[in-house]
């Protein structure tokens, strides 16, 4: 069961982008939840220089049979032209947490999980 969850990342670049994106997430059913962390600042190379940006970080939690509807959407929906869209399957948890997970992004109405 553990490994039909994922936890999932995502960086923004303000935290009106990242609310507006976990929204869509959560209610199109394909998260859970998702956690804003402000103030994460990235240092990446892009086109051939060295960047330092503040941004805010999505921690996605969601079916890991949903994962390529949520890199598409999120895709699709990014303001940036490479967005940080990664995942990792969560080993441990609570069951009755990662049942709730599996259930909300599951289940054919978003809004009645």
């Amino acid at each position: 069961m553990t490994d039909d969850v994922l936890l999932a990342f995502c960086t923004c670049p303000d935290e009106a982008i990242a609310l507006s994106l976990a929204a869509t997430l959560v209610d199109e059913g394909l998260a859970a939840c998702v956690n804003l962390v402000p103030g994460v600042r990235s240092i990446y190379l892009w086109q051939g220089q060295r960047h330092s940006d503040a941004e805010v970080l999505l921690l996605i939690k969601t079916a890991a049979a949903r994962f390529p509807e949520l890199a598409a959407r999120l895709r699709e929906l990014h303001p940036y032209d490479l967005p940080e869209i990664m995942a990792v399957p969560i080993r441990h948890g609570l069951p009755d947490y990662l049942n709730w997970v599996i259930t909300c992004t599951t289940a054919t109405s978003p809004t009645s999980a």
